[in-house]
């Protein structure tokens, strides 16, 4: 099991809960929003660590890199991962925020530099994603190409339409219909391309990444035993 009861995680929908709970003994929440690491600050005793991976934008405030700090310099551990928590680590990670997994490296590195690139929309009620996130299609696709499954011409078209869309539309279903309208492209690479998208290839970076996040906040946790 990772964590103990003074670690919290914010988390859903990179990783649903049910599968987050049979690894994490840790309190699990849902996506953070601004004040939730101030009401964490006011605890007492406050927890040992907090993992950010999900978090809130549109119908509440984000969680702000002012927030991060504060928790840091009251001795919370802030990890990030995946989704806000990679981009608030990107910024805060020379104050002491641990970034984990290749979407907060991406970010670090400024090769993605836009919020866009997770954002995604999830139903409130289960916080199941209800749209694909981009870096999740640009990631993809990208090792698509490396591996062959599909052509350059073809991933870097899917890529362009991916990114022209507002974020709540974004679905491979919809990238993949959009494709199918573009007559240049040819049409048996446009099939293998449809048929990669309904495999088991694809691979999901911000769920690897927040599973990775699990895993680093136990070996933080096992280091104080």
């Amino acid at each position: 099991m990772t964590g103990r009861g003074d670690s919290v995680v914010f988390i859903g929908p990179s990783l649903c809960h049910d599968e987050v709970r049979k690894t994490f003994d840790g309190t699990v929440r849902p996506p953070i929003g601004r004040g939730d690491l101030d009401q964490l600050i006011g605890c007492d005793p406050p927890p040992q660590q907090v993992g950010i991976v999900d978090g809130t934008f549109l119908h509440r405030l984000a969680v702000t890199p002012k927030e991060v700090l504060r928790a840091i310099d009251a001795g919370i551990t802030v990890f990030g991962a995946s989704s806000i928590g990679a981009l608030r680590a990107a910024e805060c990670d020379r104050y002491g925020m641990i970034g984990v997994g290749r979407i907060y490296r991406l970010f670090a590195d400024g090769e993605v530099v836009a919020d866009d690139e997770v954002a995604i929309t999830m139903d409130p009620d289960t916080l199941a994603a209800t749209s694909e996130p981009l870096i999740n299609i640009r990631l993809a696709i990208a090792a698509a190409v490396e591996a062959g499954q599909v052509t350059e011409i073809v991933g870097s078209t899917a890529v362009r339409i991916a990114a022209g869309l507002y974020f709540p539309d974004r679905s491979w279903a919809r990238v993949v219909d959009d494709l199918h309208r573009l007559p240049a492209l040819p049409a048996d690479e446009v099939e293998a391309f449809t048929a990669w998208t309904r495999s088991e290839q694809r691979g999901d970076q911000k769920s690897a990444d927040a599973r990775l996040l699990l895993q680093m906040m136990a070996g933080s946790d096992d280091d104080r035993d």
